[in-house]
């Protein structure tokens, strides 16, 4: 079985593949657990026991939900949307990593329950707390990592798309092709008034907020209860199509929303943060113009100085050196936590403005970190593990 990738995009998945990268992270996830645990009891702080992660499937939410069940023992409920099982196809990664994660909890006697169900509707929200109540739980501790496409309000029906455009004037940037390196630029038309509402909607902080009220309202939350959204700022270069442009916008109301709940569960002792994440290969990443080209040079930076982080590693020093770290959470001057902080190293952000100068077609592969960005994108996917023939029959399940 091979990737079929089409314009950046890999249209299949690979069962065992993405078995063994979540087995992966889980065996790292277990080996930073003594650190992490010791790093608490030292601090006094509380080590979180029940987790709710919204978005479990792929990426940092994936990695949230293996670094709080295998670093730290959490129960972990996870809800994400993928595609279902099928006869005919392979199916989303997601659906796949979901299935392998709550294998090696059930093996290492690890509750978790996992939501197949549409994590922006009423309806999964009861589900949730209805199951919370039957598990007698109490969650102290919520992630949010929901990246979608649409969402449908629940209060009005009405679906909301979100649109990855400038905002104010036309775009025009350099992206290149997974599979042949081709270099080519892309122009995008700026957003609409009504584009750029839309995708507040649904990539904001309106949703984080009906969760984080709805379960406090049902008496599921512990008191202390700590949450975190997840949000990218990224540097001057890829400025124009993200954080001055529509999805900027949106990550602005998170930041808010974060103000806002922190308010609210502040007076039981909880909190509330958006925790700034490094940019990283995703299915999204890779077909947004400028910013797939900015992590390969990105990679090949931190790579050199030895400061590269995959989602795992971001998890596990979030935990580590943040969360549960001796003294209050540190953050910015807007109450955000930096875990881009490496990223934006002036360091490593002059190496990689030199590469993206620099770069060309005929350097590419020499000049960025092509091959670990491939490798990434493949991962995501399951493919381009070690271990896994490739060449054999795949069994769906």
């Amino acid at each position: 079985m091979t990737p079929m990738i089409r314009g950046n995009i890999c249209l299949n998945a690979h069962p065992l593949g993405c078995e063994v990268m979540v087995k992966g992270w889980v065996d790292r996830a277990k080996a930073a657990g003594p650190q992490m645990l010791a790093a608490a009891h030292a601090a006094g702080k509380r080590v979180p026991r029940a987790v709710l992660v919204l978005g479990c499937s792929t990426g940092y939410g994936l990695a949230s939900r293996i670094t709080a069940a295998f670093s730290l023992g959490a129960t972990t409920f996870g809800v994400s949307l993928e595609r279902g099982s099928s006869e005919k196809k392979p199916e989303t990664p997601g659906w796949y990593n979901n299935r392998a994660f709550d294998a090696a909890a059930g093996d290492a006697g690890l509750h978790s329950v996992t939501f197949d169900a549409d994590a922006f509707s009423d309806e999964t929200r009861q589900k949730v707390i209805a199951r919370a109540k039957a598990d007698g739980l109490l969650f102290d501790q919520v992630i949010y990592s929901l990246a979608s496409p649409v969402r449908v309000d629940p209060a009005t029906g009405i679906m909301h798309r979100s649109v990855l455009k400038p905002i104010g004037a036309t775009f025009t940037g350099r992206t290149f092709d997974v599979v042949t390196s081709e270099i080519r630029d892309v122009t995008i038309q700026p957003a609409t008034d009504d584009e750029v509402a839309a995708t507040v909607k649904v990539m904001g902080g309106e949703d984080w907020e009906l969760w984080i009220k709805a379960l406090a309202e049902a008496g599921v939350l512990a008191p202390g209860c700590g949450t975190l959204a997840y949000s990218y700022i990224g540097p001057e270069y890829t400025a124009t199509i993200y954080r001055n442009g529509s999805i900027g916008r949106a990550k602005e109301h998170l930041e808010l929303t974060a103000r806002n709940l922190a308010a609210y569960l502040g007076k039981h002792g909880g909190n509330a943060w958006v925790a700034v994440n490094k940019a990283v290969v995703t299915r999204a990443s890779a077909v947004i113009p400028v910013v797939a080209l900015y992590i390969a040079a990105l990679f090949r930076s931190m790579k050199d100085l030895g400061l590269h982080e995959d989602c795992l590693d971001q998890l596990v020093r979030l935990y580590r050196d943040r969360l549960l770290a001796t003294g209050p959470v540190p953050v910015d001057a807007e109450g955000r936590i930096r875990m881009d902080d490496w990223e934006m190293r002036d360091d490593v952000q002059r190496e990689t403005a030199r590469r993206l100068t620099e770069a060309s077609e005929q350097n590419l592969n020499q000049v960025v970190d092509m091959a670990g960005f491939r490798h990434d994108f493949l991962e995501v996917h399951g493919f381009d593990m070690p271990g896994v023939d490739y060449d054999a029959d795949v069994q769906y399940r």
